[in-house]
Formats: structure tokens, C-alpha cells, sequence
């Protein structure tokens, strides 16, 4: 039987990826034509987004890369930003050599 949540009952939610991380709560939904098109989660005090974004305060992702919703939302790692120091130097080092 296939269950189903309100909206509302998501608001606060934690959100996790599949690898288990733990990434932000939902702050709020983004509907479009009585759809869900996406879910703006806030970066919180020990979030993964949080140490990523710095200064910002959140990011949406697109309800495609959702995965499950019960008493958390898990989501795709492909929703997560990939960003650390090593990345971006080992990027500018790259684009030297091409040249």
C-alpha cells in the first residue's frame, strides 16, 4: 500500500544522504502545477552543508534526486556539492596543463 505524507509533516525534517551523511533540515518545498519540483534545505549548526557552503544559508534540491521521505529524507549523493581544498587546487593545476 502506497503511504503518503502531507507537506507540512516535512517541514523541520533532517535530511541525510545515502552514504548516511547527515546534510541539513527541509526549510521548505517548492511546488509547481501541483507538483513537488524541489526542497530548499537550511544549512544547520553540524551539517554537512554547513562546513561545504560557509557563509550561505542553504541550497534546493531538485525532488528527483529524493530517494525516500519517512521520518527523515534521504537524498541522492549526487544532490551533494563537491567541494574541498584539494579538489580545487588539483582543478587549477589541470586546466594549467591543457593549456
Amino acid at each position: 500500500m502506497l503511504k503518503m505524507k502531507k507537506i507540512s509533516e516535512t517541514f523541520d525534517m533532517r535530511v541525510f544522504t545515502d552514504n548516511g551523511e547527515y546534510f541539513g533540515d527541509v526549510e521548505e518545498s517548492i511546488l509547481t502545477q501541483n507538483k513537488v519540483f524541489g526542497w530548499r534545505v537550511r544549512a544547520t549548526k553540524n551539517s554537512f552543508l554547513n562546513k561545504v557552503l560557509g557563509s550561505a544559508k542553504g541550497v534546493i534540491v531538485p525532488h528527483q534526486l529524493v530517494k525516500s521521505i519517512g521520518d527523515i529524507m534521504i537524498i541522492s549523493k549526487a544532490a551533494v556539492p563537491s567541494y574541498s581544498e584539494g579538489e580545487s587546487e588539483s582543478k587549477g593545476k589541470s586546466a594549467k596543463d591543457e593549456d
